[in-house]
């Protein structure tokens, strides 16, 4: 369009009417050619939008490894638990070559005595605009790094309280959030799942009982045993929705972290159909 319009105008001012016509000829073609390069970049908006998913993205998997390291040196000593934590995020997210090393770079700056926490975080916060679904998703993902060995210590509950606080959520949300891990935790392994986790063995838990393993399904859809079956229903697909992960990368969550995400989804699923079972509806 634009073609076109120049062509017409420069036409007519060398050569009137007839320069008008040839101008908008010529335009014609230009646009018609122009707009085949855009469709194979993408156009400006994508070009754009691209360097802003390449800059988001690299400042997330940049907080996440370094805060991952930060916790994890947290009591005082690096375990090979967790290193072998953060490698299989790693390969969860299908990272190598320059991209894994820079991971890597990353979880070891986050070490350091002198990590400057807040800034990492905030500057995390501004870049993915305060998303809160997106932060919360982050937020989760460091608290299974914080369980790798199956329990979490004062010093790296101290370090979530105050990722937490940095990225604005209350001390009583993430409480919510830790507990409804747990209960993720001791759900799996109830119901024997099978699916690797990096950060606990799945084998069954004998001592589980029926009523703990509903107990905690209900804690992970976010309702309790007194709610009725269309308040149930009504929070299980909008817990589906949140987590659905064409939403989490319209927002901002790099598509190699959807597979972390995918763990909650599986929880939330399985938790509903106990649930449902139990108590009978469809």
């Amino acid at each position: 369009m634009i073609g076109r319009i120049l062509g017409t105008l420069f036409g007519f001012m060398f050569a009137r009417i007839p320069g008008a016509i040839l101008g908008y000829i010529v335009g014609h073609f230009f646009d018609k050619g122009y707009s085949q390069d855009f469709n194979q970049m993408g156009g400006f908006s994508r070009f754009f939008t691209s360097q802003d998913e390449f800059k988001q993205q690299a400042i997330f998997f940049h907080t996440l490894f370094s805060v991952m390291g930060h916790i994890a040196k947290a009591d005082g000593q690096v375990s090979d638990a967790e290193i072998r934590m953060a490698s299989s995020l790693m390969d969860q997210m299908g990272l190598d070559g320059d991209t894994r090393r820079e991971a890597q770079e990353a979880f070891r700056e986050g070490k350091a005595d002198d990590f400057p926490l807040k800034q990492v975080i905030l500057e995390f916060k501004d870049s993915c605009h305060g998303r809160r679904d997106i932060l919360q998703v982050y937020l989760e993902i460091l608290i299974q790094a914080a369980y790798v060995d199956g329990k979490l210590d004062k010093a790296e509950q101290k370090i979530l309280e105050n990722v937490a606080h940095y990225m604005g959520f209350k001390d009583n949300e993430l409480l919510y959030l830790l507990s409804v891990f747990e209960a993720e935790l001791r759900f799996r392994a109830g119901q024997g799942h099978s699916r690797q986790q990096g950060h606990s063995r799945q084998q069954r838990n004998t001592s589980y009982s029926a009523q703990q393993s509903l107990n905690d399904a209900y804690k992970i859809l976010g309702v309790t045993a007194s709610d009725d079956d269309k308040s149930i229903k009504k929070a299980y697909r909008k817990l589906m929705s949140e987590n659905h992960p064409d939403k989490l990368v319209s927002k901002g969550l790099p598509k190699q972290a959807l597979e972390l995400a995918k763990n909650k989804t599986q929880d939330i699923q399985a938790a509903y159909e106990l649930v449902k079972e139990k108590r009978g509806f469809r």
